[in-house]
Protein backbone atom coordinates (compact mmCIF):
# COMPACT_ATOMS: atom_id res chain seq x y z
CA UNK A 1 0.00 0.00 0.00
CA UNK A 2 0.79 3.32 -0.73
CA UNK A 3 1.79 5.54 2.05
CA UNK A 4 0.22 9.57 2.52
CA UNK A 5 4.21 10.92 1.94
CA UNK A 6 4.16 8.59 -1.11
CA UNK A 7 1.65 10.16 -3.06
CA UNK A 8 2.33 13.56 -1.95
CA UNK A 9 6.35 12.99 -3.48
CA UNK A 10 4.94 11.77 -6.86
CA UNK A 11 3.85 15.27 -7.50
CA UNK A 12 5.88 17.72 -8.89
CA UNK A 13 7.22 20.69 -7.62
CA UNK A 14 8.67 24.11 -9.01
CA UNK A 15 12.23 25.32 -9.49
CA UNK A 16 11.56 28.24 -7.18
CA UNK A 17 10.38 25.86 -4.34
CA UNK A 18 13.57 23.98 -4.52
CA UNK A 19 15.42 27.01 -4.50
CA UNK A 20 13.92 28.03 -1.61
CA UNK A 21 14.02 24.60 0.34
CA UNK A 22 17.61 24.09 -0.36
CA UNK A 23 18.96 27.88 0.39
CA UNK A 24 17.51 27.99 3.83
CA UNK A 25 19.39 24.17 3.96
CA UNK A 26 22.91 25.55 2.79
CA UNK A 27 22.71 28.70 5.56
CA UNK A 28 21.51 26.36 8.21
CA UNK A 29 22.94 22.66 7.78
CA UNK A 30 25.88 22.46 10.05
CA UNK A 31 27.67 19.50 11.80
CA UNK A 32 29.08 17.52 8.15
CA UNK A 33 26.96 14.85 6.13
CA UNK A 34 25.61 12.86 8.15
CA UNK A 35 23.59 15.99 10.09
CA UNK A 36 22.56 16.92 6.60
CA UNK A 37 20.87 13.48 5.78
CA UNK A 38 19.45 14.78 9.37
CA UNK A 39 18.20 18.06 7.97
CA UNK A 40 17.39 16.84 4.76
CA UNK A 41 14.80 14.29 6.50
CA UNK A 42 13.14 16.70 8.70
CA UNK A 43 12.45 19.54 6.26
CA UNK A 44 11.85 17.09 2.59
CA UNK A 45 10.80 14.01 4.25
CA UNK A 46 8.56 15.06 7.10
CA UNK A 47 7.51 18.96 7.05
CA UNK A 48 7.28 19.08 2.97
CA UNK A 49 6.85 15.16 1.99
CA UNK A 50 8.44 15.26 -1.42
CA UNK A 51 9.56 11.30 -0.67
CA UNK A 52 8.35 9.33 1.34
CA UNK A 53 10.79 7.65 4.26
CA UNK A 54 11.80 4.09 2.35
CA UNK A 55 12.42 6.40 -0.68
CA UNK A 56 14.59 8.47 1.13
CA UNK A 57 16.45 5.53 2.92
CA UNK A 58 16.80 4.30 -0.37
CA UNK A 59 18.65 7.07 -1.83
CA UNK A 60 20.90 7.34 1.11
CA UNK A 61 21.82 3.50 0.82
CA UNK A 62 22.85 4.19 -3.08
CA UNK A 63 24.89 7.38 -2.55
CA UNK A 64 26.85 5.10 0.17
CA UNK A 65 27.58 3.06 -2.41
CA UNK A 66 28.77 5.71 -4.85
CA UNK A 67 32.06 7.96 -5.48
CA UNK A 68 31.22 11.50 -3.76
CA UNK A 69 29.74 13.64 -1.46
CA UNK A 70 26.57 11.43 -0.43
CA UNK A 71 24.85 14.09 1.27
CA UNK A 72 25.05 16.56 -2.04
CA UNK A 73 24.46 13.96 -4.48
CA UNK A 74 21.16 12.82 -2.06
CA UNK A 75 20.15 16.66 -2.03
CA UNK A 76 21.07 16.36 -5.77
CA UNK A 77 18.23 14.10 -6.58
CA UNK A 78 15.76 15.39 -4.29
CA UNK A 79 15.92 18.74 -6.62
CA UNK A 80 15.36 16.54 -9.59
CA UNK A 81 12.78 14.80 -8.33
CA UNK A 82 10.63 17.70 -6.95
CA UNK A 83 11.69 19.99 -9.84
CA UNK A 84 13.46 17.87 -13.24
CA UNK A 85 16.76 18.74 -14.10
CA UNK A 86 16.84 22.30 -13.54
CA UNK A 87 15.93 21.59 -10.39
CA UNK A 88 18.92 19.43 -9.37
CA UNK A 89 21.00 21.86 -10.24
CA UNK A 90 19.08 24.82 -8.05
CA UNK A 91 19.12 22.13 -5.27
CA UNK A 92 23.12 21.94 -5.79
CA UNK A 93 23.81 25.53 -6.41
CA UNK A 94 21.67 26.72 -2.81
CA UNK A 95 23.32 23.80 -1.07
CA UNK A 96 26.69 24.72 -2.17
CA UNK A 97 27.16 28.08 -3.04
CA UNK A 98 26.88 29.77 0.83
CA UNK A 99 29.73 27.58 2.36
CA UNK A 100 31.87 28.11 -0.70
CA UNK A 101 31.59 31.89 -1.06
CA UNK A 102 32.31 31.87 3.27
CA UNK A 103 35.66 29.50 2.38
CA UNK A 104 36.55 31.47 -0.33
CA UNK A 105 36.20 35.24 1.66
CA UNK A 106 38.48 33.28 4.30
CA UNK A 107 40.90 32.40 1.13
CA UNK A 108 40.91 35.66 0.04
CA UNK A 109 41.92 37.17 3.73
CA UNK A 110 38.41 37.17 6.00
CA UNK A 111 38.31 35.86 9.34
CA UNK A 112 35.65 33.75 10.21
CA UNK A 113 36.34 31.75 13.76
CA UNK A 114 38.41 34.28 15.64
CA UNK A 115 37.02 35.22 19.11
CA UNK A 116 35.14 33.68 22.33
CA UNK A 117 31.99 33.99 20.78
CA UNK A 118 32.47 32.51 17.62
CA UNK A 119 34.26 29.82 19.29
CA UNK A 120 30.50 29.47 21.31
CA UNK A 121 28.74 29.77 17.71
CA UNK A 122 30.89 26.69 16.47
CA UNK A 123 30.35 24.95 19.69
CA UNK A 124 26.60 25.51 19.69
CA UNK A 125 25.98 24.26 16.07
CA UNK A 126 27.84 21.18 17.07
CA UNK A 127 25.38 20.10 19.62
CA UNK A 128 22.41 21.11 17.10
CA UNK A 129 23.71 18.42 14.79
CA UNK A 130 23.45 16.01 17.58
CA UNK A 131 19.85 16.91 18.16
CA UNK A 132 19.44 17.01 13.86
CA UNK A 133 21.02 13.51 13.87
CA UNK A 134 19.25 11.65 17.03
CA UNK A 135 15.54 12.98 15.49
CA UNK A 136 17.01 11.05 12.02
CA UNK A 137 17.89 8.43 13.73
CA UNK A 138 14.55 7.98 15.70
CA UNK A 139 12.38 8.48 12.78
CA UNK A 140 13.54 6.56 10.59
CA UNK A 141 14.42 3.48 12.98
CA UNK A 142 10.46 3.40 13.64
CA UNK A 143 9.89 3.30 9.79
CA UNK A 144 12.74 1.10 8.65
CA UNK A 145 13.58 -1.39 11.26
CA UNK A 146 9.83 -2.37 12.61
CA UNK A 147 10.46 -5.77 13.33
CA UNK A 148 13.12 -8.08 14.78
CA UNK A 149 14.73 -8.84 12.14
CA UNK A 150 15.54 -5.47 10.52
CA UNK A 151 16.56 -4.31 14.33
CA UNK A 152 18.74 -7.25 14.64
CA UNK A 153 20.35 -6.24 11.10
CA UNK A 154 20.70 -2.37 12.68
CA UNK A 155 22.70 -3.57 15.39
CA UNK A 156 25.02 -5.62 13.65
CA UNK A 157 25.53 -2.67 11.21
CA UNK A 158 26.49 -0.88 14.56
CA UNK A 159 28.91 -3.26 15.31
CA UNK A 160 30.37 -3.47 12.07
CA UNK A 161 31.16 0.41 12.17
CA UNK A 162 32.49 0.12 15.71
CA UNK A 163 34.58 -2.34 14.91
CA UNK A 164 36.10 -1.33 11.72
CA UNK A 165 35.61 3.13 11.41
CA UNK A 166 35.70 4.42 8.17
CA UNK A 167 34.45 4.15 4.49
CA UNK A 168 35.40 0.44 4.17
CA UNK A 169 33.25 -0.26 7.68
CA UNK A 170 30.26 1.80 5.92
CA UNK A 171 30.53 0.17 2.61
CA UNK A 172 30.77 -3.00 4.86
CA UNK A 173 27.54 -2.89 7.11
CA UNK A 174 25.36 -1.78 3.79
CA UNK A 175 26.27 -5.33 2.31
CA UNK A 176 26.00 -7.31 5.04
CA UNK A 177 22.88 -5.60 6.04
CA UNK A 178 21.51 -6.42 2.12
CA UNK A 179 22.59 -9.57 2.03
CA UNK A 180 20.94 -9.65 4.97
CA UNK A 181 17.36 -8.63 3.66
CA UNK A 182 17.59 -11.35 1.00
CA UNK A 183 17.77 -14.01 3.35
CA UNK A 184 15.56 -12.69 6.01
CA UNK A 185 13.32 -10.10 4.66
CA UNK A 186 11.78 -11.20 1.48
CA UNK A 187 7.74 -10.66 0.93
CA UNK A 188 5.59 -11.88 -1.62
CA UNK A 189 5.62 -10.01 -4.94
CA UNK A 190 2.26 -8.36 -4.21
CA UNK A 191 3.05 -6.73 -1.01
CA UNK A 192 6.47 -5.30 -2.24
CA UNK A 193 5.88 -1.14 -2.04
CA UNK A 194 6.31 1.00 -5.41
CA UNK A 195 9.39 2.94 -5.31
CA UNK A 196 10.12 6.57 -6.44
CA UNK A 197 11.19 6.98 -9.76
CA UNK A 198 13.40 9.88 -10.58
CA UNK A 199 12.81 10.27 -14.27
CA UNK A 200 15.51 9.52 -15.93
CA UNK A 201 15.88 8.47 -19.71
CA UNK A 202 18.31 5.11 -19.60
CA UNK A 203 20.37 7.30 -22.86
CA UNK A 204 21.02 9.85 -20.35
CA UNK A 205 22.21 7.15 -17.63
CA UNK A 206 24.44 5.73 -20.15
CA UNK A 207 25.65 9.18 -21.19
CA UNK A 208 26.89 10.52 -17.64
CA UNK A 209 28.81 6.90 -16.98
CA UNK A 210 30.40 7.28 -20.49
CA UNK A 211 31.47 11.06 -20.06
CA UNK A 212 32.94 10.28 -16.27
CA UNK A 213 35.09 7.49 -17.56
CA UNK A 214 36.19 9.66 -20.55
CA UNK A 215 36.98 12.61 -18.02
CA UNK A 216 38.78 10.16 -15.36
CA UNK A 217 40.62 8.54 -17.94
CA UNK A 218 41.09 11.73 -20.41
CA UNK A 219 41.90 14.47 -17.87
CA UNK A 220 45.20 13.01 -16.80
CA UNK A 221 46.74 12.60 -20.32
CA UNK A 222 45.16 15.80 -21.11
CA UNK A 223 46.90 17.89 -19.01
CA UNK A 224 50.34 15.82 -19.06
CA UNK A 225 49.83 16.82 -22.58
CA UNK A 226 49.61 20.21 -22.60
CA UNK A 227 50.31 21.45 -18.84
CA UNK A 228 47.66 24.35 -18.76
CA UNK A 229 47.40 25.34 -15.20
CA UNK A 230 43.54 25.26 -15.90
CA UNK A 231 43.23 21.68 -16.86
CA UNK A 232 45.95 20.54 -14.13
CA UNK A 233 43.47 22.09 -11.41
CA UNK A 234 40.48 20.50 -12.64
CA UNK A 235 42.49 17.02 -13.38
CA UNK A 236 43.36 17.22 -9.61
CA UNK A 237 40.03 17.81 -8.05
CA UNK A 238 37.86 15.83 -10.18
CA UNK A 239 40.77 12.82 -9.67
CA UNK A 240 39.89 13.50 -5.75
CA UNK A 241 35.73 13.60 -6.00
CA UNK A 242 35.87 10.06 -8.22
CA UNK A 243 38.32 8.50 -5.78
CA UNK A 244 36.28 9.01 -2.43
CA UNK A 245 33.52 7.29 -1.11
CA UNK A 246 30.61 8.67 1.51
CA UNK A 247 32.16 12.10 0.93
CA UNK A 248 32.89 14.74 4.31
CA UNK A 249 36.18 14.03 6.31
CA UNK A 250 37.36 11.16 3.86
CA UNK A 251 38.58 13.46 0.62
CA UNK A 252 41.01 15.33 2.58
CA UNK A 253 43.80 12.92 2.11
CA UNK A 254 43.15 12.72 -1.21
CA UNK A 255 42.95 16.49 -1.41
CA UNK A 256 46.06 16.97 0.79
CA UNK A 257 47.77 14.38 -1.78
CA UNK A 258 46.49 16.83 -4.47
CA UNK A 259 47.12 20.05 -3.63
CA UNK A 260 49.97 19.97 -0.78
CA UNK A 261 52.40 17.75 -1.52
CA UNK A 262 53.39 19.16 -4.98
CA UNK A 263 53.63 22.35 -3.54
CA UNK A 264 50.30 24.14 -4.95
CA UNK A 265 49.47 25.18 -1.03
CA UNK A 266 50.83 25.06 1.69
CA UNK A 267 50.61 23.05 4.41
CA UNK A 268 49.67 25.87 7.39
CA UNK A 269 46.91 26.93 4.72
CA UNK A 270 45.33 23.61 4.15
CA UNK A 271 45.01 23.32 7.73
CA UNK A 272 43.71 26.59 8.13
CA UNK A 273 40.88 26.49 5.61
CA UNK A 274 40.03 22.84 7.11
CA UNK A 275 39.37 24.60 10.37
CA UNK A 276 37.06 27.89 8.62
CA UNK A 277 35.42 24.69 6.66
CA UNK A 278 34.39 23.23 9.99
CA UNK A 279 32.77 26.76 11.05
CA UNK A 280 30.67 27.04 7.73
CA UNK A 281 27.28 25.46 6.75
CA UNK A 282 26.82 23.18 4.00
CA UNK A 283 29.32 20.31 2.37
CA UNK A 284 32.74 19.88 3.13
CA UNK A 285 33.41 19.67 -0.86
CA UNK A 286 33.01 23.11 -0.69
CA UNK A 287 36.58 22.48 0.83
CA UNK A 288 37.94 22.65 -2.85
CA UNK A 289 36.29 26.71 -3.35
CA UNK A 290 39.02 27.54 -0.55
CA UNK A 291 42.12 25.45 -2.17
CA UNK A 292 41.16 26.40 -5.60
CA UNK A 293 41.33 30.32 -4.46
CA UNK A 294 44.68 29.88 -2.77
CA UNK A 295 46.03 27.28 -5.96
CA UNK A 296 49.43 28.05 -7.04
CA UNK A 297 48.21 26.21 -10.65
CA UNK A 298 45.45 27.81 -12.07
CA UNK A 299 43.69 30.81 -12.38
CA UNK A 300 43.50 31.50 -8.33
CA UNK A 301 40.92 33.65 -6.84
CA UNK A 302 37.15 33.28 -7.48
CA UNK A 303 38.14 31.95 -10.75
CA UNK A 304 40.32 29.09 -9.30
CA UNK A 305 37.48 28.56 -6.63
CA UNK A 306 34.50 27.48 -9.19
CA UNK A 307 37.54 25.31 -11.46
CA UNK A 308 37.72 23.50 -8.09
CA UNK A 309 34.18 23.28 -7.04
CA UNK A 310 32.74 22.35 -10.87
CA UNK A 311 35.87 19.38 -10.78
CA UNK A 312 35.34 18.30 -7.16
CA UNK A 313 31.53 17.51 -7.25
CA UNK A 314 31.10 16.99 -11.16
CA UNK A 315 32.04 13.16 -10.86
CA UNK A 316 29.68 12.01 -8.11
CA UNK A 317 26.78 13.69 -10.22
CA UNK A 318 27.47 11.83 -13.33
CA UNK A 319 27.76 8.88 -11.22
CA UNK A 320 25.07 9.73 -9.72
CA UNK A 321 22.39 10.37 -12.97
CA UNK A 322 24.33 7.58 -14.74
CA UNK A 323 23.31 4.99 -12.19
CA UNK A 324 19.07 6.14 -11.22
CA UNK A 325 17.39 4.78 -14.28
CA UNK A 326 18.41 1.39 -13.46
CA UNK A 327 18.06 1.63 -9.98
CA UNK A 328 14.13 2.89 -10.58
CA UNK A 329 14.35 -0.56 -12.61
CA UNK A 330 16.01 -2.86 -9.92
CA UNK A 331 14.59 -1.67 -7.00
CA UNK A 332 11.25 -2.35 -8.31
CA UNK A 333 11.66 -6.24 -8.48
CA UNK A 334 11.06 -8.36 -5.25
CA UNK A 335 14.29 -9.76 -4.52
CA UNK A 336 15.85 -6.27 -4.54
CA UNK A 337 13.39 -5.01 -2.38
CA UNK A 338 14.65 -7.63 -0.07
CA UNK A 339 17.89 -6.27 -0.30
CA UNK A 340 17.10 -2.61 -0.05
CA UNK A 341 15.54 -3.30 3.47
CA UNK A 342 18.18 -4.88 4.87
CA UNK A 343 20.59 -1.83 3.35
CA UNK A 344 18.30 0.47 4.66
CA UNK A 345 17.92 -1.00 8.03
CA UNK A 346 22.09 -1.24 8.40
CA UNK A 347 21.65 2.72 7.23
CA UNK A 348 20.12 3.48 10.47
CA UNK A 349 22.83 1.18 12.45
CA UNK A 350 25.49 3.46 10.24
CA UNK A 351 23.18 6.34 11.45
CA UNK A 352 23.24 5.72 15.03
CA UNK A 353 26.86 4.87 15.24
CA UNK A 354 27.72 8.20 13.66
CA UNK A 355 25.34 9.93 16.44
CA UNK A 356 27.36 8.72 19.21
CA UNK A 357 30.88 9.26 17.04
CA UNK A 358 31.99 11.51 16.08
CA UNK A 359 28.96 14.08 16.39
CA UNK A 360 27.87 13.49 19.89
CA UNK A 361 31.75 12.54 21.34
CA UNK A 362 32.86 15.65 19.27
CA UNK A 363 29.90 18.44 20.51
CA UNK A 364 28.91 17.44 23.95
CA UNK A 365 31.68 17.97 26.47
CA UNK A 366 29.74 18.42 29.38
CA UNK A 367 26.92 19.12 31.39
CA UNK A 368 25.71 22.67 29.76
CA UNK A 369 26.17 21.45 26.56
CA UNK A 370 24.30 18.40 27.42
CA UNK A 371 21.77 19.88 28.69
CA UNK A 372 21.67 22.40 25.49
CA UNK A 373 21.14 19.49 22.98
CA UNK A 374 18.22 17.16 25.41
CA UNK A 375 16.87 20.95 24.81
CA UNK A 376 17.11 21.15 21.06
CA UNK A 377 15.90 17.35 20.44
CA UNK A 378 13.06 18.05 22.52
CA UNK A 379 12.14 21.66 20.54
CA UNK A 380 12.85 19.37 17.29
CA UNK A 381 10.59 16.07 18.31
CA UNK A 382 7.82 17.55 21.01
CA UNK A 383 7.68 20.81 20.11
CA UNK A 384 8.14 20.82 16.30
CA UNK A 385 10.06 23.82 16.27
CA UNK A 386 11.85 23.93 13.05
CA UNK A 387 15.13 22.69 12.39
CA UNK A 388 16.72 26.44 11.09
CA UNK A 389 15.13 27.72 14.29
CA UNK A 390 16.63 25.48 16.23
CA UNK A 391 19.82 26.50 14.73
CA UNK A 392 19.40 29.49 15.94
CA UNK A 393 18.55 28.42 19.72
CA UNK A 394 22.08 26.62 19.75
CA UNK A 395 23.97 29.11 18.32
CA UNK A 396 22.89 31.06 20.88
CA UNK A 397 23.24 28.29 23.43
CA UNK A 398 26.79 28.31 22.70
CA UNK A 399 27.26 31.18 23.32
CA UNK A 400 26.02 31.59 26.15
CA UNK A 401 27.91 28.71 27.73
CA UNK A 402 31.10 29.99 26.43
CA UNK A 403 30.31 33.67 27.95
CA UNK A 404 29.54 31.91 31.69
CA UNK A 405 32.37 29.43 31.38
CA UNK A 406 34.79 32.78 30.50
CA UNK A 407 33.33 34.72 33.85
CA UNK A 408 33.66 31.66 35.78
CA UNK A 409 36.95 30.99 34.35
CA UNK A 410 38.28 34.64 35.22
CA UNK A 411 36.43 34.64 38.81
Amino acid sequence: MTSAPDTAAASRGSVGEVLRAFLRLGVTSFGGPIAHLGYFRADLVERRRWIDEKGYADLVALAQFLPGPASSQVGFALGLLRAGPLGGLVAFLAFTLPSAALLVAVALGASLVEGPIAAGVIAGLKVVAVAIVAQAVVGMARTLTPDARRAGIAVAAIAIVVLAPGILGQLAAIVVGALAGLLLCRRPREEVESSTRFGVPKAVGIACLVLFGLLLAGLPVLAAAVRAPVVLLADAFFRAGSLVFGGGHVVLPLLEAEVVDPGWVGAADFLAGYGAAQAVPGPLFTFAAYLGALSEVGPGGVAGAAVALVAIFLPGFLVLVGVLPFWDALRRRPGAQALLRGANAAVVGILAAALYDPVFTSAVVDGPTFLLAVGCFVLLVAVRVPPWAVVLVGAAGGVLIALVSGVAGVA
